[in-house]
């Protein structure tokens, strides 16, 4: 009997001590998305450009981030038509109603974004994800907008469809000039002898203007894929211009061409030998293929010197300057800004030599990226054109390159 009280109590104890514990809900509260002040949303911490809006579409919190990447049009992205019409829609989307018809932390509004180009004070291509911020009691008309800008990519996609469709074309007019002879080769023309001789020489011309433009471009595939990667060795710039003299001499024994050098001592770079020598190959096969006119005299001067100190023209003092000028017919101002795009040509070459690649600047130019230097080419008309490269000196922070 004893036994039997004990483990009634005991029992009895359980049931108590059960039913003082808190009880755990098995779901959340209709109120638990109560609304707080617009101080206490924590936006500043977001990895993102985070904006709120309220139900009229003012401005009422802006995080760190969107404040330094868009200052003050941050205000003229918000009134976009298609930012404010993809308000409207946010703050129209209902909230999911879970099965059960209770609240649920994974109810939220759907997300509302859109994208679109704002052309002042400068062009951009901004993408806009919205959602309306859940509360209860009726506060709940404010909106989290995260911005994001993407210029960068799409002038990058723009880029590459251009390059593709440039290469396209450059290598379909040598292999349709190709085709078109190989079929008449076939035909009459092939009994001829002094037609053959004139096709085929007519397509050795164009297969080696096929082989120059695949080897270009691999070339500038080879250079983009290392750009990241800083050069190391130390190079002396007067045994950079010796390998550069030994590859140009051959080009200036014909008459009315003349090399000038003006080579300080002393000047060293942290380079690729092998890259900058192409860079200055370019430079003078560009004054040499669309310099002087057929005939008339063409001088072209190589330098190197200390650049002065200071001089606003370059990111920092100090350095080595190559210097390739020209005295040839030179160029309107406008051609300037796009020398240095794949594929872009000023006009024919005054040479009498075959037409060129078009990527030799654009090579010249992720050379120097990688390396941090600098291009400025200054030419007008019956005046010449001058390119300087600016390079930081051996010990130098390398600085980003920028064409002028």
């Amino acid at each position: 009997m004893v036994l039997v009280c004990v483990a009634l109590a005991g029992w009895v104890l359980a049931v108590w001590l059960l039913l003082r514990q808190p009880r755990v809900p098995t779901s959340p509260p209709d109120d638990y998305l109560t609304p707080v002040s617009p101080a206490d949303l924590p936006v500043d911490p977001l990895p993102a450009c985070a904006v709120v809006l309220d139900g009229l579409g003012a401005i009422v919190q802006v995080n760190e981030e969107a404040a330094s990447q868009f200052g003050e049009t941050v205000g003229a992205i918000l009134r976009h038509p298609a930012a404010r019409a993809a308000l409207s829609a946010a703050l129209r989307a209902p909230v999911p109603a879970s099965p059960s018809g209770s609240s649920n932390r994974g109810d939220l509004p759907p997300v509302c974004s859109t994208t679109f180009t704002l052309d002042v004070p400068v062009p951009r291509t901004l993408h806009l994800m919205l959602r309306r911020l859940p509360g209860g009691k009726g506060q709940d008309r404010r909106v989290l907008v995260v911005l994001t800008d993407r210029s960068e990519a799409q002038a990058a996609d723009r880029m590459r469809m251009d390059f593709v469709a440039h290469a396209s074309h450059e290598l379909r007019t040598p292999l349709a000039s190709l085709s078109g002879f190989i079929d008449a080769l076939q035909g009459a023309a092939g009994e001829n002898p002094v037609m053959r001789h004139q096709f085929l020489d007519i397509m050795r011309q164009q297969s080696e203007r096929l082989k120059r433009l695949i080897d270009r471009l691999l070339y500038l595939s080879r250079v983009q894929a290392h750009e990241h990667q800083r050069p190391r060795d130390v190079v002396d710039v007067a045994d950079l211009m010796a390998v550069v003299l030994g590859e140009v001499a051959p080009r200036f024994e014909q008459e009315g061409r003349t090399l000038k050098l003006e080579i300080e001592n002393d000047l060293l770079v942290r380079a690729d030998e092998d890259e900058m020598v192409q860079v200055l190959l370019n430079l003078i096969e560009n004054a040499l293929r669309y310099g002087a006119q057929e005939g008339d005299p063409l001088t072209i001067t190589l330098s190197a010197r200390r650049a002065a100190s200071p001089d606003d023209r370059w990111p920092a003092d100090g350095g080595v300057i190559l210097g390739i000028e020209d005295n040839g017919c030179g160029m309107e101002a406008h051609h300037l800004p796009r020398l240095t795009e794949r594929f872009y040509r000023v006009g024919a070459p005054t040479d009498g030599a075959g037409q060129g690649t078009g990527l030799g600047l654009s090579i010249v130019r992720h050379i120097l990226d990688r390396h941090g230097g600098r291009l400025r080419i200054a030419s007008a008309p019956g005046k010449g054109t001058t390119c300087l490269v600016w390079l930081p000196p051996a010990g130098a922070t390398l600085a980003v390159s920028v064409v002028e």
